[in-house]
């Protein structure tokens, strides 16, 4: 056997060796399914992992995670929608593959579209504009996944020609035509474009959302300040024996609320070492062991409010807005300009969008408020449907109950974690040496202290 062939063999076992490796278990949990991934340490290992369950639209209710030494050891208690365990069997098994795959990326079916990534100042009928322009210029969009936070909007829209259906980014005048209209819009109230920013690319893999977070965090939306009655609670402590830092977050539970945060730790290049995820009726409590990627922890006073402004954003960025509606129809040419400015034309602002095209039918969700961010009068709501289509457009409860109820059954049936208090008095769950604990007696760590 050659050399060459030899070391091919090594590599080969190495990659083997090192590819994560996955047990889901029905039995342990009477509400949840137990998802345990044994896997080498390696950069963003844990988003990835996060990634894949919340891309499945699972809740991850509890969660432990450790690296000890090269290995991370990560447990995840998640259910379906409405609170079940995982019972399709194709799901479990497509669960397995996927995250036992070394190099785990979704493949969201982006390729042969172009990707325009939109930043700037949110007001009321901009993104009706966004798609009117679109429309104009014959673009038609397949995916669309909009956020606004703080006065600032983030978008990304899958493209294609309205006519050969082919990317647009092959023709450099049409591009720039685009992108010129779309920074108008964008431009901030003083007409300056500083705060503007847009882009096209190619297909792709890119994440959505990881990407739509990246948008906002470099747009530093986090820096406008909050309402300390409604923010979510974070706290950041070290340990100055242990060499981490102790992130504590305390906020409303909702769906994919650990990947908004690990996303944002990972995009910070801050190393999550040890975790525990929890919830407690519709409250989650979240605690982090982690370092910077300089294998220090948090050095000074601004790195920490940095950090906490940071994380409150994340979470905040995806904290439902409004009445959620929903769309449902055959897709055509200017659809979404359509909808959309019969919002704008009632005084409605869309704070969060979500649009997907399949196999000619337009499936789409909006979160829409008044022109202050407040709740939209029935009456209002029931005068779009009108004017859309009643059997097209539909009003959606925020959350399904059943998976609420389901929640709080489990806690019931769990003893309860001790109370401490943080900054002005405000009870937060201390976890403290309970996650240690919890992962040494799941036999994740060696000790703990």
């Amino acid at each position: 056997m050659e050399l060459s062939d030899c070391s091919n063999e090594y590599e080969k076992l190495v990659v083997r060796m090192n590819m994560p490796r996955v047990v889901i278990d029905n039995g342990v949990c009477p509400n949840s399914t137990v998802v345990k991934i044994d896997s080498a340490r390696s950069p963003g290992i844990l988003l990835e992992s996060v990634q894949l369950l919340t891309d499945m639209n699972l809740w991850i209710r509890k969660a432990y995670i450790s690296s000890d030494g090269k290995w991370n050891m990560d447990v995840f208690h998640v259910s379906d929608l409405n609170g079940n365990k995982l019972t399709d069997e194709n799901l479990i098994r497509y669960i397995e593959k996927s995250i036992e795959t070394s190099h785990y990326c979704k493949s969201e079916g982006y390729t042969g579209l172009t990707a325009l990534e939109l930043t700037g100042t949110d007001r009321v009928g901009l993104l009706s504009e966004v798609f009117a322009v679109l429309a104009d210029l014959e673009c038609d969009v397949v995916e669309a996944k909009a956020w606004t936070h703080n006065g600032r909007i983030a978008s990304m829209i899958y493209v294609k020609d309205g006519n050969s259906g082919t990317p647009i980014d092959g023709d450099s005048d049409r591009i720039q035509l685009v992108e010129g209209q779309l920074r108008n819009l964008l431009k901030a109230d003083d007409g300056y474009q500083n705060d503007t920013r847009t882009c096209v690319s190619y297909g792709g893999n890119t994440h959505m959302e990881r990407r739509l977070h990246q948008r906002m965090f470099i747009d530093r939306d986090y820096e406008k300040k909050f309402d300390s009655e409604k923010c979510p609670i974070v706290s950041v402590q070290n340990l100055p024996k242990r060499g981490y830092s102790v992130v504590n977050l305390q906020c409303k539970d909702r769906l994919k609320l650990l990947f908004d945060v690990v996303c944002t730790l990972t995009d910070m290049a801050y190393i999550v070492f040890h975790a525990a995820i929890r919830t407690v009726g519709e409250t989650a409590f979240l605690e982090f062991y982690v370092r910077h990627s300089d294998g220090h922890p948090v050095s000074s006073e601004p790195e920490r409010q940095r950090l906490i402004q940071c994380l409150q954003a994340a979470i905040e960025r995806r904290t439902v807005k409004g009445v959620r509606l929903e769309l449902c129809t055959a897709d055509r040419p200017g659809l979404l300009a359509e909808v959309t400015r019969v919002f704008r034309e009632n005084g409605l602002n869309v704070a969060r969008a979500e649009v997907s095209t399949k196999d000619g039918i337009a499936r789409n969700v909006f979160y829409v408020t008044d022109a202050n961010g407040n709740q939209v009068d029935p009456e209002i709501i029931k005068s779009i449907r009108e004017k859309i289509g009643i059997d097209d457009l539909s009003v959606k409860e925020q959350l399904p109950s059943s998976c609420r109820e389901a929640v709080e059954k489990e806690q019931h049936q769990e003893p309860q974690d001790q109370a401490g208090r943080i900054g002005g008095g405000t009870v937060l769950v201390s976890l403290g040496s309970l996650v240690m604990r919890n992962l040494y007696q799941l036999g994740l760590i060696k000790s703990y202290f």
